[in-house]
C-alpha cells in the first residue's frame, strides 16, 4: 500500500470525476490520501472531499500565496478547525518568494501562526517553500526553540540547507513527481541521502505528474511512479519503500486510521 501525502482533490481540475480519480487510486494501490487545504474560504469544499471517502482524510491552512488575503495573525481559528475528526495536518503555510503572490512580511507572520497551531494540536505542520530556504530554516528553528510541532517539507525540491534543519528537528521530507524530471540531480542525490525514517511520498495532484505522465493532469494514483524512483535511489524494492513511506506517514499523521489493509 502507498499514501499520497500531498494532494488537491478540491480543485475544480477534479471536479467532473473525483469519484473515478479515488477509484483508480485505489486501483493502483493508494490506500490513504490527504487532501491539503490552501484557503480558508475553499476550506468547506477540502472538508467535504475528505467527509466524502472513508480513506481521504485533510489539513487546515492557508498557502503562501493567500496570506494577503487570508493570512492568519493568531492560531485560533486553525486550532478551531482542526477540531474535526478529518481534520489531521496543519497547512500547507510557508514561504513563497519566487512569485510572491502575497508580501513578505505577511507570509512571514502567517506562517509563525500556523506553527503556533501546529504546537498547540501537535497535528503536524506542512510547510511549503520556494527560493526561501534560508529564512523558512532559520524560522523553523526559531520556533522550535519555543516549543516541539512535529511537520514535514512538501514537495521537497530545496537545497540541504533545507533538509539538513528539517531533519535536524524531526520533521520529515515529502518527495514529489519532480524526482522523476531529468534536470533533478541535485535532487536525487539529496533523497540518496535522506534518512529512509524520514521519507514520504506525495503527487501535489493535480500539479507536477511524474515521469512516465508528464505534460498530463496529475493525480493521486501516479505517486507509484514517484515512489519507484525513490525507491530505485534507495536501493530498494518498490514494496519495502511503500511499507516504509507508508509507516512513516502513518507515525506523523497519527490522528489518521490506517486502512485495514494496512495492517502488520
Amino acid at each position: 500500500m502507498l499514501v499520497d501525502s500531498h494532494c488537491h482533490l478540491d480543485f475544480p481540475e477534479f471536479a467532473p470525476e473525483l469519484d473515478a480519480v479515488v477509484a483508480r487510486a485505489r486501483e493502483a494501490g493508494i490506500g490513504t490520501m490527504l487532501t491539503i487545504g490552501t484557503s480558508l474560504e475553499r476550506f468547506p469544499g477540502v472538508l467535504a472531499v475528505a467527509e466524502r471517502y472513508d480513506d481521504v482524510w485533510c489539513s487546515v491552512g492557508v498557502h503562501p500565496h493567500e496570506a494577503e488575503k487570508e493570512g492568519q495573525g493568531t492560531p485560533d481559528r486553525l486550532i478551531e478547525l482542526a477540531r474535526h475528526p478529518k481534520v489531521v495536518g496543519i497547512g500547507e503555510t510557508g514561504l513563497d518568494y519566487y512569485y510572491e503572490h502575497s508580501p513578505r512580511q505577511q507570509q512571514i507572520d502567517s506562517f509563525r501562526a500556523h506553527i503556533a497551531a501546529s504546537r498547540a494540536t501537535q497535528l503536524p505542520l506542512i510547510v511549503h517553500t520556494r527560493d526561501a530556504d534560508q529564512e523558512t530554516a532559520d524560522i523553523l528553528a526559531e520556533e522550535y526553540a519555543k516549543g516541539a510541532f512535529p511537520g514535514l517539507i512538501h514537495c521537497f525540491s530545496s537545497t540541504r540547507v533545507v533538509s539538513d534543519r528539517a531533519i535536524g528537528l524531526g520533521f520529515s521530507i515529502s518527495i514529489s513527481g519532480i524526482v522523476t524530471f531529468k534536470p533533478a540531480e541535485e535532487l536525487r542525490g539529496i533523497v540518496c541521502d535522506l534518512p529512509l525514517d524520514r521519507l514520504l511520498v506525495e503527487t501535489d495532484a493535480p500539479y507536477l505528474a511524474p515521469v512516465p505522465k508528464r505534460g498530463k493532469r496529475n493525480e493521486p494514483a501516479f505517486v507509484a511512479h514517484t515512489a519507484a524512483k525513490v525507491a530505485e535511489l534507495k536501493g530498494l524494492g518498490v514494496a519495502d519503500l511503500a511499507k516504509a513511506t507508508s509507516a512513516n506517514f502513518f507515525k506523523l499523521f497519527s490522528k489518521v486510521k490506517p486502512p485495514a489493509s494496512a495492517g502488520a
